[in-house]
This record gives C-alpha cells, structure tokens and sequence, in this order.
C-alpha cells in the first residue's frame, strides 16, 4: 500500500468512490492539485471542476460541484457538494441546462442559482468530454 492512496469521493447522498489510486487531480481553489502517496497532510476548499482517480495507468473522471478535498499520506477524502462518475453524466441534460441557465442569465445577469447552474453544467459536458476522448483514444491504441 506504500504506493497507492485510499481514496473517497462522499457526497451526501453517500460514497461515489472508494478504492485505491496511484495519483489523484482535483480542482482546488487556486488550480489543480495533484497528489501522490505520501503527499503531505492538506485540507483545502475545491471549486466546481473535474477530478482525476488514475491506478495502474486506469483513469476515471468525476465531475465535482465544489467540496472540500482532505490529504493524508496514505489517504484523499473528498467531500463534494455534488459528484457525478463522467460515465454517468446524461449530456442532453446537460446541454439544456446549460441552455436554459444562459437563457435565465440573459434576462437577469445577477440571478446566482443560474450563474452556479451554468457552471455546473460546462463543466459536466466538459468531464464527458474528457472521458470521451480518452475512451476513443484507448480504443485506437488496442486496435492498432
């Protein structure tokens, strides 16, 4: 275990994740952060992004609304305000979300529920994307 980190992913609803990785990225604040085994220990609030669990070169994407992302040596807990695993993100939905909360932001570019709507949905597409691309991309590399 010297080499891999226990990780979980909570929300409220209960676990979206937990198993071991080699290097995990999740959106902080400031930019991205990157952790390994053996990491220092760290508490740090996280903005609305895309996470990334990779173990023996596997990589799993998570959509993240915000949280907190906690890092011991052997382990990363992240607490989301909302999670989603890239695999699952319905990207039609996604899509009219989008739409509509620019629809709602047209009309009153101070409503807040629109402006955190608008951002969670890009960046829901933007994870499937990812996920997308990088299962085509694994695709061709076992067909060639």
């Amino acid at each position: 275990m010297a080499n891999k980190l226990q990780v979980e992913l909570l929300t409220a609803e209960g676990h979206v994740l937990s198993e071991e990785a080699d290097f995990v990225v999740a959106p902080g604040l400031e930019g991205d952060l990157g952790v390994l085994p053996r990491h220092i220990p760290l508490l740090t609030p996280l903005r609305t992004g895309e996470i990334m669990v990779r173990n023996d070169g596997q990589e799993q994407y998570f959509f993240v609304g915000g949280g907190f992302l906690e890092v011991t040596p052997e382990k990363v807990v992240i607490l989301a305000d909302v999670a989603e695993r890239a695999e699952d993100i319905d990207e039609a939905a996604a899509e009219e979300a989008r739409k509509a909360a620019q629809d709602a932001l047209a009309q009153d570019e101070s409503d807040v529920q629109a402006a955190v709507q608008l951002e969670h949905s890009i960046f829901r597409l933007r994870v499937a994307e990812i996920r997308r691309h990088h299962h085509r991309d694994r695709r061709g590399d076992q067909g060639g």
